[in-house]
């Protein structure tokens, strides 16, 4: 009888002990790590992968309404997705818009003191998240003109700030005597001459000296909002947050890590670059070159009638000069309008800029760069335009047939149709358009012609020639342009590669807040940003989309239908 007590009374609290086991397990199921820091205090964070904020500029509204696929409300949810994705907690992401900086490091002021003072702390299950677990990206408000916002929101700018060079930047004395990191793989060697690539100053001309201009009138609300944000930022960092900024640095500033978009020199040089191999200008010669028209529109002023920082005209023409540089020196690229030519180099930015914010304005110029003397004259023979973004490409196209251009870019191969092109894109087969190899010299050069009136023929193929429609680029992937790009009107243009950014991101988010380092990225390599060098960046290259690879590239990811290209 004792006996069997004794047993009930061990089996009893055996079984006391394993509830007690299983509650203790239930309550830390979701605890990573606790931590002693005082006889009764622990500090417990959670094992989820922690939080992120995310801190954007409003959507700008492009001109007419055309609407880009490079916008922030486009990259955004499919941002948010891929962090849920890689394990963050649907309600630990956050996302705060802004359309102004005063606004923008105002909210990020106050995202850093609510979280540090305990206002609001991030909590997952009851457990407080530290702020070692938490990222801040960042996308600063950056002014742009009418001209820069045609190419989409997140073009890579730099925020300028009054401050001094800091720590670690450019300007600051370099201690162990290496050279700068590379900024992007656009900034690579061509084959122009010794004296352009020795060329980094700007040109002496009162178009260059603009930017100077409107340093010196710098307002003072947007000082005092680039220190807000600095400050705010350096308090986050300090306290044990993760800071990574998308598209636009901050002079001066070192964040934990950077997320490259495209910039001005990355989208020049990114169109002259396709340009030059469908053109086949390494096959060019003197007797039959090229003729290659480069449109770069820019604003001067702004609607205050204040002068306009013109970098970006200017980096956008030196990445277009590092690929067609060499092709015109060597005079197997010629300008129709004589504005580049043999002597140009990298500095004559304003010889192909114009005007972008006057009415009609890119109609008028590419009027008068295709000017022809006499009235029943054919078109000026023209080969390719390079217009820069998907709304001066539209304005190219009208123009183009205003002018008696016939045919299509499908035309340079005349075995791809239309149709070809259209079941392309349906799925129904590979396309593959290459151009038909140009005789070395130009029919009106060539002196090999048979005694039975080929002079006449050839006549007619030059004057045929002459008014076949150029390839026309652009930026941006303008929905209402994809329709141009699939009946071959336009013959190219470019988009960031979204999805992959998100995923890069989130992944990135999630080994800054665990503790991981994130140079293990096979996207991410050390290099100078806002002029301070070593700062970890994320890249990835930009997707060059024509009808070739339009249902690859937009269709099938997601980023248009077949009704946004007209089918």
């Amino acid at each position: 009888m004792g006996f069997a007590q004794r047993s009930v009374t061990v089996i009893t609290a055996i079984a006391a002990s394993c509830a007690m086991a299983l509650s203790l397990t239930a309550c830390t199921s979701d605890t990573a790590e606790q931590t002693v820091t005082g006889k009764d205090q622990t500090t417990v964070t959670s094992d989820s992968v922690g939080t992120v904020a995310l801190f954007t500029p409003s959507d700008g509204i492009t001109l007419n309404q055309q609407t880009p696929l490079n916008k922030w409300a486009k990259l955004t949810p499919e941002l948010t997705s891929a962090l849920t994705d890689y394990g963050f907690k649907k309600k630990n992401v956050s996302h705060t818009t802004s359309d102004s900086l005063d606004k923008q490091s105002r909210a990020i002021q106050d995202y850093v003191v609510d979280h540090l003072s305990g206002k609001n702390k991030s909590d997952d299950s009851g457990i407080t998240i530290e702020p070692e677990n938490m990222t801040l990206l960042v996308a600063p408000v950056v002014q742009a003109d009418d001209s820069t916002r045609q190419y989409g929101d997140y073009v890579s700018q730099e925020l300028n700030t009054d401050q001094d060079v800091s720590e670690g930047s450019a300007n600051a004395d370099d201690t162990d005597g290496k050279s700068n990191d590379s900024s992007s793989a656009n900034n690579s060697d061509s084959d122009t001459s010794d004296s352009d690539a020795e060329a980094t100053d700007k040109s002496n001309s009162a178009g260059a000296g603009s930017s100077e201009d409107s340093n010196d009138s710098a307002d003072p609300d947007q000082t005092q909002a680039v220190q807000r944000l600095v400050s705010s930022l350096k308090l986050a960092q300090e306290s044990g947050m993760h800071v990574v900024l998308l598209a636009n640095s901050i002079e001066g500033y070192k964040p934990d890590a950077f997320v490259q978009f495209s910039d001005a020199r990355t989208i020049g040089h990114l169109q002259a670059e396709k340009l030059a191999a469908k053109l086949e200008l390494d096959k060019a010669s003197k007797d039959n070159p090229k003729h290659i028209e480069v449109l770069l529109p820019y604003t001067p002023t702004d609607r205050s009638d204040a002068n306009v920082d013109d970098t970006f005209a200017e980096e956008a023409f030196q990445g277009i000069w590092q690929v067609l540089g060499a092709y015109y020196q060597k005079g197997v690229v010629v300008s129709p309008s004589g504005t580049l030519d043999g002597t140009s180099t990298q500095k004559d930015w304003l010889n192909v800029a114009y005007d972008a914010s006057k009415n009609d304005a890119t109609a008028k110029e590419l009027d008068s760069r295709l000017e022809t003397d006499d009235v029943d004259s054919t078109p000026t023979r023209i080969d390719g335009v390079i217009a820069m973004n998907d709304y001066v490409a539209s304005e190219v196209v009208k123009e183009l047939d205003q002018l008696g251009y016939t045919g299509s870019a499908a035309d340079i191969n005349p075995q791809i149709t239309i149709a070809g092109i259209v079941g392309n894109i349906a799925g129904k087969k590979d396309l593959q358009r290459e151009q038909v190899p140009d005789p070395i010299k130009s029919p009106e050069n060539d002196d090999t012609n048979d005694a039975h009136g080929s002079k006449t023929d050839d006549d007619a193929s030059a004057k045929a020639k002459d008014s076949q429609w150029p390839l026309v680029t652009g930026y941006g992937a303008y929905i209402s342009s994809i329709p141009s790009v699939v009946n071959g009107k336009q013959w190219m243009t470019g988009i960031e590669n979204r999805d992959a950014l998100a995923s890069d991101i989130a992944e990135m988010c999630g080994k800054l807040n665990t503790g991981e380092n994130i140079s293990s990225l096979s996207a991410v390599k050390n290099t100078e940003v806002g002029g301070v060098k070593k700062v970890p960046t994320l890249n990835e290259p930009v997707l060059a989309v024509g009808a070739s690879n339009l249902k690859a590239t937009l269709i099938d990811p997601g980023y248009i239908t077949l009704a946004d290209a007209g089918l």
